[in-house]
């Protein structure tokens, strides 16, 4: 795989790189994206019509129990070269930042150390009522889980449908986009806002723009640099071509 020779330059002289990751990144692992079909008892569901409050409080059981498929899904899987080789960098330049739409928690896995949620993650637990972070050792054994605090329903960490991100995990994305020099956009459809955003406010702050993707998404007309292809093949090989002597 070739890479323009100014492109590796920029990455060699980059003090800070942010990496912006979708859900094409986690696909790669085997988790399927919101837009995949629902397969065996959830095939007559859509996930936009079990991601929202709305329809926790309507149903909490079916809600909880479809995130208990999703997670048992996500136990089967690990970190990708994708992640692997986005996490490498932390040992080649002076920071690196991953902000992701992903909550499968898998950039953590993979050795990243700065990683920004923006969409929160499965495995936290948080109460429906009273918003107190519930860690695994105290569910109750109840569907849904009780909350300790207040007794109220305790729902996975999420970010649903209609919701706000978290205030403090954006207030950190947009203080990256003041630093970074280079600000990759992987495997995201560039759909969900206002994630999406982030792309189109690093170029506007003069920031490197790169878009890897294996399709068209509305980033490749901001992007200066647009390499066709999954995170899992490209990424592996930009790192061994910018810094051969010790990726």
């Amino acid at each position: 795989m070739d890479f323009a020779p100014d492109l590796l330059d920029i990455l060699r002289n980059a003090r800070h790189i942010a990496t912006f990751t979708g859900a094409g990144v986690s696909a790669e692992s085997g988790i399927p994206t919101f837009r995949d079909a629902q397969t065996g008892l959830w095939a007559k569901y859509r996930a936009e019509d079990l991601a929202t409050p709305e329809a926790f409080r309507r149903d909490p059981v079916t809600v909880w129990d479809w995130y208990a498929w999703r997670r048992d899904l996500m136990r089967a899987v690990g970190p990708n070269p994708g992640h692997l080789a986005i996490a490498a960098m932390e040992r080649l330049v002076q920071r690196v930042t991953v902000i992701t739409q992903n909550v499968d928690g898998l950039h953590m896995q993979a050795g990243s150390s700065e990683v920004i949620e923006l969409h929160g993650n499965i495995w936290h637990n948080l109460c429906a009522d009273c918003s107190a972070s519930v860690p695994e050792s105290e569910l109750t054994a109840d569907i849904p889980p009780v909350c300790p605090h207040c007794q109220g329903k305790v729902r996975p960490g999420v970010v649903w449908f209609g919701e706000a991100l978290p205030a403090q995990a954006w207030t950190r994305a947009a203080e990256v986009l003041e630093t970074a020099d280079v600000f990759f956009c992987i495997g995201t459809s560039s759909l969900v806002e206002p994630a999406a955003s982030l792309p189109r406010d690093a170029r506007a702050c003069g920031r490197t723009v790169i878009q890897i993707n294996p399709e068209v998404t509305s980033h490749d007309e901001i992007a200066q640099y647009v390499l066709r292809g999954k995170a899992g093949e490209v990424m592996p090989a930009l790192v061994k071509a910018a810094w051969p002597q010790v990726a």
